[in-house]
């Protein structure tokens, strides 16, 4: 009797073992970027009440009223799968008074997302996501700082076409004098716009300026911008972001027409993108949120952050055929006859306790097999325990690169005692 196979949750993928290297560069990046910008890791749960998301994204917000998984638990209580990273990490924030005990809260996370929204390229329902939060400043440095930490990582992650834009979308007051110009501007026009600028135009106008369709950008060439609203104390606050850009040497462009997705964002905004991801090209973006501590019960406290989508992020990088490059000091253990296993597991035992990876075959094949094994395995060498050489108490160490070799003593290795490094043996046939 056949049974049917069971398949991923639509928009939904498995990150598959040939996959692992380049989602471990990424981690092992982010991580290292974190430490130099003296950032701590946090991990927040993976759903949260509901309310969290409602309150500090924005109940009218497309994320909120389209996108979020929500459900009832046993206790009748909504509980929600968190669509993103930001409201967790200041409701934690809040919960373990980390202003009081840290002043400036700098912290950095990764894990998985969910949205409920038509997958494509670099777009799931359950995806990843990196980000980094300061939350307790307003000093316009620490904005220059996260946007470095930002490009920094896609820097070191090889994204060479990346392009940053920055803008700046004030405070509630002078979003409300904006939307009142805007409004004379679009009301003639509006019948023209799709169904979703119309009802943004409703809920969120400046969000119409997120619209992907070519025909609604146009309608909104001429149209009135915040940057051009913003007070003298924010506009100070922006230029000041962008002297200090300049001084590190980052380059950026003013795109005042730049948006971000969710409510919560104030002042300072950027995006980072890459035409490799055709019109969807944002693969990282963040600003402040200068009012969220206090929407989510917290006292009034600034904060800033971003986050980037690590689907994305590969698309952007540079030979994302991952599994391909070879593993620096790796081994590959290969017997030449099964009566030297116990010898050959030795050996790799020996090789994990120095610090290296190291693997064997274990499903008895053939020593050509075994080879062609060593070389797919992406390691750099192999050990052979070959007959003739055994004999004489010798194993030979192999470069898969360019095949070199050489034969070292067995027992050199394996003595009790030993502090032979491996990666001094290798000398010999670099």
């Amino acid at each position: 009797m056949s049974v049917d196979k069971i398949k991923a949750i639509y928009g939904t993928r498995d990150i598959l073992p040939a996959e692992a290297d380049i989602w471990r560069k990424i981690a092992t990046t982010v991580a290292k970027v974190a430490d130099e910008y003296n950032y701590s890791f946090i991990s927040t749960p993976i759903f949260e009440a509901t309310e969290l998301f409602s309150r500090g994204i924005g109940e009218t917000s497309e994320v909120v009223t389209k996108e979020m998984y929500t459900f009832k638990d046993q206790g009748d209580r909504s509980l929600t799968l968190r669509p993103e990273g930001t409201a967790s990490v200041v409701r934690s924030y809040i919960e373990h008074s980390m202003g009081a005990r840290q002043g400036l809260a700098k912290v950095w996370y990764a894990g998985p997302m969910f949205r409920q929204e038509r997958p494509q390229a670099g777009r799931f329902r359950q995806f990843y996501q990196f980000g980094f939060e300061a939350i307790g400043s307003l000093d316009p440095s620490i904005d220059a700082e996260i946007i470095a930490a930002n490009y920094h990582i896609m820097e070191l992650l090889g994204i060479d076409d990346k392009k940053l834009y920055v803008n700046s979308i004030g405070m509630p007051g002078e979003r409300k004098k904006h939307k009142e110009a805007f409004s004379d501007f679009v009301a003639p026009l509006i019948g023209k716009f799709c169904a979703d600028c119309r009802k943004r135009f409703e809920t969120n106008p400046l969000r119409m300026f997120d619209c992907k369709q070519d025909a609604c950008m146009a309608l909104l060439k001429d149209a009135p911008v915040i940057f051009d609203y913003l007070s003298d104390d924010n506009r100070k606050h922006f230029d000041t972001v962008c002297d200090f850009l300049d001084h590190i040497g980052i380059s950026y462009e003013l795109d005042k027409k730049l948006v971000r997705g969710l409510d919560y964002y104030t002042r300072t905004a950027w995006e980072i993108k890459s035409d490799k991801l055709g019109s969807q090209d944002a693969i990282s973006g963040g600003g402040r949120y200068d009012l969220l501590v206090e929407q989510l019960g917290g006292k009034p406290t600034p904060g800033i952050g971003f986050a980037a989508g690590i689907e994305r992020v590969i698309l952007a990088m540079p030979g994302k055929e991952s599994g391909q490059d070879r593993k620096d000091l790796g081994f590959f253990v290969v017997i030449g006859n099964s009566r030297y296993k116990k010898e050959a597991f030795g050996l790799l035992t020996k090789i994990r306790k120095l610090g290296f990876p190291a693997d064997i075959d274990y499903l008895g094949r053939s020593l050509k097999a075994q080879m062609k094994q060593a070389d797919k395995s992406g390691f750099y060498y192999s050990f052979i325990f070959a007959e003739e050489e055994m004999t004489r108490g010798k194993v030979i160490l192999r470069n898969m690169v360019d095949s070199r070799q050489f034969e070292i003593g067995l027992a050199d290795i394996l003595k009790a005692g030993n502090t032979i490094q491996l990666g001094e043996l290798i000398g010999y046939i670099q």
